[in-house]
């Protein structure tokens, strides 16, 4: 396991455990730096303060002492914490630096690095690069919002492996001299706006993806997105377009084809994935992977095989000529839009969950390929409204179980059966993933 090389601080503080706030603390004690951990909430008697005791971590819990920060030189900072925290906000104020655990990645790998950000499609797209690197024979690691925390696997890297990070806004706000060598920006949208307050505060930190890039490197950008297109002047690196328009530079695609550069690099027919937000997703992909010099062979593998991440529009199974596509990641109307907009088949759409006050005036318009409803949670009476006022055939339910033998029933040949909610699943399951395998295994069962 390797340890910190030239991190220019002796003393630290983590706030927020985690698994990044673990991992770090970990990385920094190991690597010979005085560090104490802080957290509100954290267990004290849980397994990693057990592990953090053991290694002779101090670890202080259920306040915000601002006299641990007397001697410290730096603080890592969970990335969900937010900066009016204030154990944050007292280092600013004594001119502390704030980093995010992913900073760490600049004193430990030492080969190319991949960053994938974006309102959508991150883990995607990130998931694809992967694959298609893995596929051409590269060494390659994956880490960050994604699930591995960064610092970690970076620990295990050798030089001549790649590093694909996915990364969220929150991570982006506390990095300083990580240098992406290859930056993939997907698309913005109003999001997270309760942590960043406004919309510019969201893009000045998606737009951090850049900061300290190179002329060498390279910036791949969404050219169908105005706002993420306009950040392409601002770039020192080989700025390279993705969008599903045809294009003479960078990723692009028609009906029949995507191309890099104007070559053809696979056929649009033999993709798996569906929608065109994944077409775009399939875009930034394969122009990250050209600018790393992978095989159109190794692109193609994965365009052709890839049925999509768990929970995000992913293909389940077919039976009977009904196809069963599993999106319980779809919390909000937006996500649910595109899950719909992916399919020229009649839908038969899964909805329903916790109500955070919202209409569903907003899913309306995409409801024109839907011809069965089945809904549940919290928000059934709302969606059910919704169904009346658009004429669609719409059934209640109170568990997934019962969604997926009534949405069978209602179905024929050629039907599309869309679990794809619109809200978040903290009424009936614990999380989204609980709630997907609860439908795969519905399904499984019929």
């Amino acid at each position: 396991m390797k340890h910190l090389k030239g991190f220019p601080y002796k003393k630290a503080l983590v706030v927020g455990l985690a698994k990044s706030g673990f991992a770090a603390a970990d990385l920094l004690h190991t690597s010979g730096i005085d560090v104490k951990v802080n957290d509100l909430n954290a267990d004290s008697t849980g397994e990693q303060a057990v592990k953090l005791e053991d290694a002779g971590i101090p670890l202080i819990t259920g306040s915000h002492p601002f006299e641990l920060l007397e001697d410290r030189e730096v603080v890592i900072k969970n990335p969900g914490i937010p900066y009016e925290n204030e154990m944050i906000m007292e280092a600013s104020r004594r001119n502390i630096p704030v980093i995010t655990e992913v900073e760490l990645v600049t004193y430990l790998h030492d080969g190319p690095i991949i960053g994938i950000t974006g309102s959508n499609g991150k883990t995607t797209t990130t998931t694809l690069v992967h694959r298609m690197l893995e596929e051409d024979g590269k060494n390659v690691q994956v880490a960050g919002n994604i699930g591995d925390v960064a610092c970690e696997v970076a620990r295990k890297t050798g030089a001549e492996d790649t590093m694909v990070i996915e990364l969220s806004s929150f991570q982006l706000l506390g990095i300083d001299k990580l240098r992406l060598h290859t930056a993939v920006w997907l698309n913005i949208f109003d999001s997270h706006l309760d942590y960043h307050k406004t919309r510019e505060n969201y893009i000045e930190a998606k737009s951090r993806i850049m900061k300290n890039q190179l002329e060498e490197d390279s910036f791949i950008f969404n050219k169908d997105d105005i706002v993420v297109s306009t950040f392409r002047e601002k770039s020192v690196a080989a700025a390279v377009p993705f969008t599903v328009e045809e294009n003479d530079r960078g990723a692009s695609a028609d009906g029949n084809h995507v191309y890099f550069d104007g070559e053809i690099v696979a056929e649009r027919k033999k993709i798996v994935l569906v929608g065109e937000h994944n077409l775009q997703n399939c875009l930034a992909a394969v122009a990250a992977c050209k600018s790393a010099g992978v095989t159109n062979e190794a692109i193609q593998a994965v365009l052709y095989s890839f049925q999509g991440v768990e929970h995000r529009l992913q293909y389940v199974e077919e039976k009977k000529e009904r196809y069963f596509y599993n999106d319980s990641k779809a919390t909000n109307i937006r996500a649910t839009s595109y899950a719909l907009e992916a399919f020229e088949n009649p839908v038969i759409l899964l909805a329903g969950g916790l109500d955070r006050g919202n209409s569903f005036d907003g899913l309306a318009p995409y409801l024109n390929n839907v011809k069965h409803l089945v809904v549940f949670g919290e928000t059934s009476a709302k969606l059910e409204e919704v169904a009346g006022e658009l004429n669609i055939p719409c059934t209640p339910v109170d568990s997934m179980e019962e969604a997926v033998v009534m949405a069978y029933r209602n179905s024929e040949e050629k039907d599309v059966i869309l679990l794809s909610p619109a809200c978040a699943s903290w009424d009936q399951y614990r999380t989204f993933e609980e709630r997907g395998n609860k439908f795969v295994e519905a399904v499984n069962n019929l």
